[in-house]
């Protein structure tokens, strides 16, 4: 078999069907899932990047920012959709690439998404430990100046070294670790209970903010021109999503294959509703210039007078947005116990805990990175490595369902993308147009872990795949 035959080949969507769960059982119901997929959505995107993107690039029109990511969010969700009814396996992009695309397209995104997703948990981390910190002020309480941020942390004195590590954030993605590891029934409970939570924040916010709108908020709507609101929407692209990384844990549903690409729908179509509506709200009720960019809501409803509301708000998002890490890290871990599987990690990382039935090595494994990250770097720093791999394992999935549709129309599709190809197409220039506004910072570390995993893949994957070992016996 030639090098090109070998790293091209696929997985057949029968044999991943038959692959056994290695101890993952099925509890997760379709409301379990969609509060999931809620949960790795309404996060950050409200409680922390709408107010940054607010105040720095898009001005009112952080509106279009949501609006624009949330299109083409929406174009991938059918594409996951279709997938996710089709192969109710863990995974999610690194295993429709390896099904449809081949094994060297899916390592690849399977390597980028475990660093996406780790990066995420990080970055959503490091925005609650802003809301922790404006709570405490709300409080009256200080703590010490070194625990509140990493070095280079906005507002830290860099000359005395006044941030030494945001020790909230690192605690915070262990807690995480340690949920994920209590069992999926058990950690399901916890996410379900907290999006609850978020939502009822989120819905207070909306409800009681509209009645303090100020209209001439909104002049100008776009202070930053049209261009500030499209480099908006890269920007808050990672907060469009998250149905990516619910559909990650398909093998722990009780009905994948009908409730997965419902779950999907739903948790995008809730989500995005909400943020509009936020959006409205907190550049109603504060020009852009005033938006505060860490803790946005409740430094508003603080500045006028609701200062009761604004603590219950910095709680709430302290609770709320601890869901996104919850998504976000069971995806990556969900990945990498599906890559180690097939061969393409150690399989060392796929054991599963005997009475818990989780993946608990990899899962403490990407615990204890996104805690590092989340410790040593500044939040910008950090958000620059999560959005790159997410938008090109969108255009893999959209460009994989185009071809499966047409490879093997007759294969049994609980869900089917509408409008095909044009839907799928739509996702695959949607996500490309978004790449372009990323900064070549973020295109040097991409490169830099691209060919990290380039070296891995040829050095121990590639002779270690499942796939290679069942070729060699033939």
């Amino acid at each position: 078999m030639s090098t090109a035959q070998g790293v091209f080949r696929r997985k057949p969507i029968d044999q991943i069907a038959e692959d056994k769960g290695d101890g993952l059982t099925r509890t997760l119901g379709l409301w379990q899932l969609t509060a999931i997929g809620i949960g790795g959505i309404i996060g950050a995107g409200i409680f922390s990047l709408a107010g940054a993107v607010a105040n720095k690039t898009a001005g009112p029109a952080v509106l279009i920012s949501f609006l624009v990511a949330g299109v083409a969010s929406a174009a991938a969700a059918f594409s996951y959709a279709e997938f996710a009814g089709l192969i109710p396996k863990a995974g999610s992009a690194y295993t429709y690439g390896y099904a449809v695309l081949g094994e060297i397209v899916g390592w690849f995104i399977g390597w980028d998404l475990l660093l996406e997703y780790t990066a995420i948990v990080a970055v959503v981390a490091i925005g609650i430990s802003g809301y922790f910190t404006e709570l405490l002020s709300l409080l009256n309480i200080q703590l010490p100046q070194w625990m509140l941020g990493a070095p280079g942390t906005e507002g830290a004195d860099v000359a005395a070294g006044t941030y030494k590590v945001n020790l909230f954030a690192v605690v915070l993605c262990l807690l995480i670790a340690y949920v994920l590891n209590m069992g999926m029934k058990n950690a399901a409970r916890f996410e379900t209970t907290l999006v609850y939570l978020k939502i009822a924040v989120v819905l207070l916010v909306i409800v009681v903010g509209v009645f303090h709108i100020n209209t001439d908020n909104y002049n100008p709507f776009f202070p930053f021109g049209l261009t500030g609101a499209f480099t908006g929407a890269a920007t808050v692209f990672f907060a469009v999503f998250g149905y990516d990384a619910m559909s990650t844990a398909a093998e722990e549903s009780k009905d994948s294959q009908r409730h997965m690409p419902k779950a999907i729908i739903y948790s995008l179509a809730i989500s995005m509703v909400l943020y509009v509506l936020a959006c409205l709200v907190l550049t109603g009720m504060v020009n852009y210039k005033d938006v505060d960019s860490e803790s946005a809501f409740a430094t508003a409803f603080a500045d006028i007078g609701f200062h009761w509301l604004g603590i219950i708000i910095s709680v709430g998002a302290i609770l709320g947005i601890t869901t996104v890490l919850f998504t976000f890290l069971l995806g990556a871990a969900r990945v990498g116990f599906s890559m180690s599987r097939d061969g393409l990690l150690p399989r060392w990382f796929a054991k599963t805990h005997p009475v818990k039935h989780v993946p608990s090595r990899i899962t403490w494994v990407l615990g204890v990175a996104s805690a590092v990250i989340a410790g040593l770097l500044p939040i910008a720093e950090a958000a620059e490595l999560t959005n790159i791999g997410i938008l090109l394992a969108f255009v893999v999935v959209c460009i994989a369902v185009i071809v499966l549709r047409y490879k093997q129309p007759d294969l049994p599709r609980t869900f089917r993308t509408p409008g095909m190809p044009v839907v799928p197409i739509i996702g695959v220039v949607f996500s490309i147009w978004l790449i372009t506004f990323l900064s070549p910072e973020t295109w040097l570390r991409f490169a830099v872990w691209f060919l990290i995993g380039l070296v891995i893949y040829f050095a121990y994957s590639k002779r270690n795949s499942v796939m290679q070992k069942q070729q060699s016996k033939r």
